[in-house]
């Protein structure tokens, strides 16, 4: 867990070492909970076209999916994990992710949900008129060696206005917006709910302990493998 903001390029250069480092069998998995100054990240099948106004800088992400923001108040986790370990099934992992984040908001009384035909969890809006749905939190992951990079954020209370300048994900139908805890009226403060995803993490993916990143983590990979796959968000 990162208490400061987090450079979006030193995260994915840290990010990117450790799972060359679990793959190698010389260092143990890792879950980590940052926030990011504002930034927009662009996935795999993301369209340039999706950019409204470049009101921030566009990071090449590498995971899966299209266009999204990240900013302060929203917590982006990123996961780490052997998945020849733990099962070699991708759709599989992106499932519990969705159900890790789902059990999450049902602790703070809010009802998510996954939808197969859009991605994201999304939460039912109907005081916005029929049909209306939010997004909540995101997914996008990248798989190298079996390893997972990249993860989820969810969106606790960050600027719901910085993602105007985008089409989040590619979801351009007016019916369908962007939400947060904060917008939905729960005010949880970011260590209340690092502490139900911890909780809710261990249900599913089993138990964890506290490790501090080292310094000779923020060092990038000099050569990355060319065995990885990107998977779309949802």
């Amino acid at each position: 867990m990162s208490d400061s903001l987090v450079p979006y390029d030193e995260a994915v250069a840290i990010m990117e070492t450790r799972a060359a480092q679990i793959a190698a069998g010389s260092s143990p998995e890792l879950v980590w909970l940052v926030e990011h100054p504002p930034l927009y990240t662009a996935g795999t099948s993301a369209n340039p076209a999706d950019v409204i106004e470049a009101r921030f800088r566009v990071y090449e992400s590498g995971r899966g999916g299209q266009l999204t923001y990240h900013g302060p108040g929203q917590r982006v986790v990123y996961l780490m994990l052997d998945l020849k370990r733990r099962g070699p099934d991708v759709r599989r992992f992106v499932a519990t992710l969705e159900d890790w984040i789902i059990h999450t908001l049902a602790a703070f009384n809010v009802r998510a949900e996954r939808r197969e035909d859009r991605i994201g969890v999304w939460v039912r809006r109907p005081e916005k008129g029929e049909g209306c749905e939010d997004k909540i939190a995101a997914i996008g992951i990248r798989v190298r060696q079996w390893v997972t990079l990249h993860g989820m954020a969810l969106n606790v209370d960050p600027d719901l206005s910085h993602f105007s300048a985008i089409v989040p994900c590619g979801v351009s139908e007016k019916r369908y917006g962007v939400t947060s805890l904060a917008d939905l009226g729960i005010p949880i403060s970011m260590a209340e709910v690092d502490m139900v995803l911890r909780r809710e993490f261990e249900q599913l993916f089993g138990p964890s302990s506290n490790h501090m990143l080292g310094k000779t983590e923020n060092t990038p990979l000099s050569a990355r493998s060319s065995r990885s796959a990107s998977v779309p968000s949802r």
